[in-house]
């Protein structure tokens, strides 16, 4: 019995958006193992290239350094993002619509605007360039998907739950520690992970924020480029792509996106 065309098609032209996305970033890790610094064929395997990455002084403080910055956003947008939307949740007040609204925008503005914007903003008000500058500017973009997770978590959240415990003479950050955090434990830990993830890779505000020859791993890369590529290159943007997806593989396992699987 043929089978209906139109599936076949479907899959097919999934398959290939996924060739157009992934073939690129596999070539670019299959050169990192390369032994030729020129790309030359035959394939030659080698681990030069990592070697060469792990000796680099600039590289590993610039890695260093974005960790630290990341491990920072995390703590403050998880910790800011867990409690807007615990507040979201249980409040009702006057301009609740809008303040929802008016969280999201970090996600859909391009970051070029954002970076401009935001570097405008810290000059005028004299905190200029710096470490501080660029850790209030990833947990900007960060807290949005903190929130998103939460809130998704929050949503098959039984409020019952909270009124049971109050009435047997809990006090709220009993409530809060023992019924409320526990539920929404995986959405945070997803959240947590997201805003790393959002922190270590973010390039474009880091690249307007950071003061000159004290860059994030990402401006690092890209000055490097633009000095001259070379297959160290492919090998550093190849652990960050790996550790990148296994965060986000791990952000969506703990999600739970409406509930329980």
């Amino acid at each position: 019995m043929r089978r209906p065309l139109l599936p076949v098609l479907g899959r097919l032209w999934l398959a290939l958006i996924l060739v157009f996305l992934y073939a690129p970033i596999m070539v670019m890790a299959a050169m990192s193992f390369n032994a030729s610094p020129f790309y030359q064929l035959p394939f030659s395997f080698s681990t030069r290239w990592y070697a060469e990455m792990a000796g680099n002084p600039q590289i590993i403080t610039a890695a260093l350094r974005s960790v630290s910055i990341a491990l920072v956003v995390t703590l403050i947008a998880t910790a800011l993002g867990t409690a807007a939307s615990i507040a979201l949740f249980r409040y009702d007040f006057r301009g609740k619509k809008v303040l929802q609204l008016l969280l999201f925008p970090p996600i859909a503005i391009p970051w070029l605007i954002t970076g401009t914007a935001m570097l405008i903003f810290f000059f005028a008000i004299g905190l200029g360039r710096g470490t501080p500058a660029v850790i209030i500017g990833h947990v900007a973009l960060a807290l949005p998907y903190v929130i998103v997770t939460v809130t998704a978590r929050l949503s098959s959240f039984d409020i019952t739950l909270e009124e049971a415990a109050r009435s047997m003479g809990a006090g709220g950050w009993t409530v809060l520690r023992r019924v409320t955090l526990p539920w929404i434990a995986p959405g945070m830990v997803a959240g947590a992970l997201f805003a790393f993830a959002v922190s270590f890779d973010q390039f474009v505000v880091s690249y307007f924020l950071s003061q000159p020859g004290d860059s994030t791993l990402p401006v690092l890369i890209y000055t490097a480029i633009r000095k001259g590529f070379t297959p160290e290159i492919n090998a550093i943007s190849t652990i960050i792509i790996t550790v990148s997806m296994a965060i986000m593989f791990i952000a969506t396992r703990y999600s739970r996106f409406g509930g329980e699987r």
